[in-house]
């Protein structure tokens, strides 16, 4: 799941059900054309310089939104569910205890992961589609028959994980003897970590069913009040990815103008977005009261399956270290430019001295391949099929989605890579970071529908992996000194969105979803919250001018998955670890790597970083990692 402009990302958001690894816990993405693949892009002079950029071919899942093998499947989904209901609901207890419980129980969860696979594939198009235009209103019909569809249908198998969890432990450790339920011992003792979490059977129906009408319907109006914002610069409205890429411009007066047009729209949407964002925290303060939640931010500890305590010695270490990272560089790159104080909308600005060629497509895929290929030749060949038989969607088109992400699909088909590509050098290292997402997805796709989905904190491990590996074959490639300043600059910027600002992010959250809890919060105030969120992280040597208070409105984590966001800083800081491995191991370094991804969900985190001498509980794990950044930054400082 996945993006490098972080703030700006669409990360495919998770479908909720009742419980973690329930049937159809897919992501339920956003939307291609109705046509198997998106429409085409208007040519224009970015486009024409990076080259003609692939579009995805969906067809591996279905031709088309009206392909009768779409009806067909999602009949069989329903014949499927109410027949698995009708063998095993009320029956799971007993049957487990019987002589050969353990055969029987692995052929219901057989059962149960086939339903999922295929209920996969049918949410994983639908939302693809919709990814690739958002605005289509047939496009936007079909997205929300087939949510629907699922939901409706998961209802039937919403009592499995119920009853599974309320079997006797000694019961299910005898039935687990058996070779054939011991396969999926990680699914089962990973789903048990929601025991204390559950509810009646029939209050967890209604949860799962009001959800299309309550927590999924503002996700969707979010997505389509986004994709349908216009934002007015001179004599042209443009849709939101154009006009925050403008943030990037060489021009500083057409980032100022990005700024203000951005800052004017979101204002006269801000009714609308504080609503979204006020129903979805009361939504969520709801769903933890009844399930027993303490923390505001427990039920993604659990989904990512990490403790709080380490979590929270991440977020102190980071807020700890803004002083030597984003502070120390912002004052650095106002001292580029000229400047004491940079303007919000100077913070991304193109350093005075960095390269300003485009570029183009088949330039970024040697590039990335490359540096793969460099590290295992394996990681290569399978990033290399994303090119080969088009799984990737990378133009810039009116009703696509901004951002970027890697959507694993399901383990039967594959995944997919939408992007944005528009030949920066930002976009390459987007490039890079979704191919790691896409590597990844791949290797852990053998552990099946229940065992491939890997937790956050170690979802973003490949894809932050996947761009150092690019980042310093460019930086060992460069020789003129300025442009190994601008490139070395460029990466550390990335960090700190990757780090600081995701940081950042979390704790705006945490406190926005705790003051909901004692009523709404309006406009302002949310803006006051995400103003003094931001100065701290960004420090003084950035000027916040009005306007940027309503900034929080369009980034999409907030909505899609509340408190995701500390995954990316999670996975860079355990990526800078990691890399240090890397450079100081002897041989084997990648076979172990690839041997971690394809893991998939079938390993708790600590387990996997084991083999690297990585332990995340060791307070001093955060202040290593934290420390890469600081010490480019300190390399920076001597080239002056």
């Amino acid at each position: 799941m996945n993006s490098r402009s972080k703030s700006a990302s669409n990360k495919p958001a998770l479908k909720k059900t009742a419980l973690k690894k329930s049937a159809f816990s897919k992501p339920a993405l956003r939307k291609p054309s109705t046509k198997q693949s998106a429409a085409k892009a208007r040519p224009s002079k970015a486009a024409s310089k990076t080259g003609k950029l692939p579009e995805w071919n969906l067809a591996d899942l279905y031709s088309g939104i009206g392909a009768p093998e779409v009806a067909r499947d999602l009949e069989k989904m329903d014949a499927d569910c109410v027949a698995f209901e009708t063998d095993y609901k009320g029956k799971l207890a007993t049957g487990t205890a019987n002589e050969d419980g353990g055969k029987w129980l692995a052929e219901a969860v057989r059962r149960y992961e086939a339903i999922d696979d295929l209920a996969g594939r049918l949410g994983s198009y639908a939302g693809l589609v919709h990814a690739g235009d958002s605005v289509d209103p047939a496009i936007s019909k079909f997205y929300g028959d087939v949510s629907e569809r699922l939901t409706a249908a998961s209802t039937h198998l919403l009592f499995f994980a119920l009853e599974l969890n309320r079997i006797d432990d000694d019961i299910l450790n005898r039935a687990m003897r058996a070779a054939e339920l011991a396969h999926y011992r990680p699914w089962i003792e990973d789903l048990r970590k929601e025991k204390p979490y559950q509810l009646d059977d029939k209050l967890e129906q209604l949860f799962l069913e009001k959800a299309q009408t309550g927590y999924s319907a503002f996700n969707r109006l979010f997505d389509q009040t986004i994709s349908s914002l216009r934002f007015k610069l001179g004599t042209k409205e443009l849709a939101i990815e154009p006009t925050l890429n403008l943030l990037q411009d060489r021009d500083g007066s057409k980032r100022k103008s990005a700024a203000e047009a951005l800052a004017k729209t979101f204002k006269a949407n801000e009714r609308t977005f504080a609503l979204i964002t006020n129903t979805l925290a009361k939504d969520k303060d709801i769903s933890d009261r009844w399930r027993g939640f303490k923390d505001v931010a427990d039920s993604r500890h659990l989904n990512n399956r990490v403790e709080r305590e380490v979590v929270d010695a991440l977020v102190a270490s980071v807020r700890a270290a803004y002083p030597k990272l984003s502070h120390r560089y912002y004052a650095l790159k106002a001292k580029w430019f000229g400047k004491k104080r940079l303007a919000y909308w100077d913070r991304n600005a193109p350093l005075p001295f960095a390269a300003t060629d485009v570029i183009a497509w088949p330039e970024a895929r040697s590039m990335v391949l490359t540096a793969y290929r460099g590290f295992s030749p394996k990681m290569a060949d399978i990033a290399e099929r994303f090119f080969t038989d088009r799984w990737i969607d990378a133009p810039v088109r009116p009703g696509k989605v901004p951002g970027a992400f890697s959507h694993p699909t399901t383990p039967s088909a594959h995944p997919y890579v939408l992007m944005n590509y528009q030949g920066k050098p930002r976009d390459v290292m987007t490039l890079a970071h979704e191919l790691g997402h896409g590597v990844h997805q791949v290797l852990a796709a053998k552990n099946g529908a229940l065992m491939a989905p890997t937790p956050l904190t170690l979802a973003e491990t490949a894809s932050v992996f996947g761009e150092m590996l690019t980042f310093k074959r460019l930086l060992a490639q460069t020789k003129n000194a300025k442009q190994r300043q601008a490139l070395l600059a460029g990466k550390v910027e990335d960090m700190i969105n990757t780090v600081v600002r995701q940081i950042a992010f979390y704790s705006f959250e945490r406190a926005v979803h705790t003051e909901r809890k004692n009523g709404e919060l309006t406009a302002t105030r949310l803006g006051e919250i995400w103003l003094s969120v931001q100065g701290e992280s960004l420090g003084p040597a950035i000027e916040i001018k009005a306007g940027y208070e309503n900034y929080w409105m369009y980034i999409p984590h907030f909505i899609h998955s509340p408190f995701y966001v500390y995954a990316y800083a999670f996975g860079d800081c355990l990526v800078n670890s990691l890399y240090a491995v890397y450079e100081n191991a002897a041989e084997g370094f990648a076979e172990r790597y690839l041997d971690m991804l394809a893991a998939g969900g079938t390993k708790h985190y600590s387990e996997l970083l084991r083999p690297f001498g990585l332990d995340a509980k060791d307070p001093k794990f955060w202040d290593r990692g934290l420390s890469v950044i600081a010490g480019m930054i300190d390399e920076l400082e001597a080239m002056g």
